[in-house]
């Protein structure tokens, strides 16, 4: 299925990549999540959802793992200023191709498409909520909780940012305390029939800070999609026809039916996005159609 994003201008992503975690005693960014990276994970998911380009910032001198060619990198100028100083950096970047941006932590594994894409629908005009002019901040306030690092800023935000950091005022509450700020809570998310289908409990701004939340995070189930073959590739695998399998990725996708992603196949994701990227993230509720990238296939 084929989903649109619904904002009034381009979005871009920005994904704040952070340093070491005390907690963690690993940067998040590189940790592995089923046979790519948690970076390149989250990365990716919010490409899926955004018109613009994905940003990428890295505290100074942090080295990431790999990453899709076109994500944009950028390097806070300070470290130990929290994710204010990368919000700031990332909305400067922002700017140059979107009024709107998306902006989340590396430590979000369940992150959806479908979240982002409504947090970004917040800043569509709403007169029924009182909402005539867009608001300058969509602020998830899920489980009880405002979640400022899933959230969507207009990118001409950057200056009042900087603002706030000259001011040594380092908490993004700070920045809320001077913006026009959008907040949507569960039920108002779940009121989107395809999110409230794909995360029904809202598990995009669950966060890991520990090895312990890693660990059970990284041993639930992978998302549950639906694989086609086509072709010659119909034949392969043993059980044919369509299938349902759990897979975060393209080449999991494909090694659980059978195949092997090794450049000779790509893929179709809900039927407008050829891939072939075995790193490439899955979401629950996907439609993956395997075919041979070899002509005649």
């Amino acid at each position: 299925m084929a989903h649109t994003v619904y904002s009034m201008n381009p979005a871009a992503g920005v994904v704040l990549a952070g340093g070491r975690s005390s907690r963690m005693g690993t940067p998040k960014a590189t940790l592995g999540w089923h046979g790519s990276t948690l970076l390149r994970h989250v990365t990716g998911v919010v490409e899926r959802a955004v018109d613009g380009p994905v940003i990428v910032v890295r505290a100074p001198g942090q080295e990431l793992p790999e990453l899709e060619p076109g994500v944009v990198v950028h390097e806070d100028p300070e470290e130990g200023r929290g994710p204010m100083q990368g919000l700031a950096v990332g909305l400067s970047s922002a700017a140059e191709h979107a009024e709107t941006a998306f902006v989340c932590s590396t430590d979000l594994p369940f992150l959806h498409a479908a979240f982002v894409r409504a947090v970004l629908r917040g800043f569509q005009p709403d007169p029924a909520s009182g909402w005539e002019a867009p608001p300058e901040v969509v602020l998830p306030y899920v489980g009880g909780y405002r979640q400022p690092m899933a959230a969507g800023y207009r990118a001409d935000l950057a200056g009042r940012v900087n603002k706030l950091l000259e001011a040594q005022r380092l908490r993004p509450m700070h920045l809320f305390e001077e913006c026009r700020v959008r907040q949507i809570n569960d039920a108002e998310f779940l009121a989107d029939p395809w999110l409230a289908k794909v995360d029904p409990d809202l598990d995009a701004v669950v966060n890991v800070n520990t090895p312990e939340e890693y660990s059970a995070a990284h041993d639930r189930p992978q998302p549950e999609i639906v694989v086609e073959r086509y072709g010659v590739l119909a034949t392969r695998g043993g059980e044919r026809g369509t299938r349902r399998v759990n897979a975060s990725s393209l080449a999991e996708a494909a090694r659980q039916v059978g195949l092997s992603f090794d450049g000779h196949i790509v893929a179709a994701v809900n039927g407008d996005q050829i891939r072939g990227d075995g790193k490439w993230p899955l979401l629950a509720g996907d439609t993956v159609s395997f075919m041979s990238a070899d002509a005649g296939g």
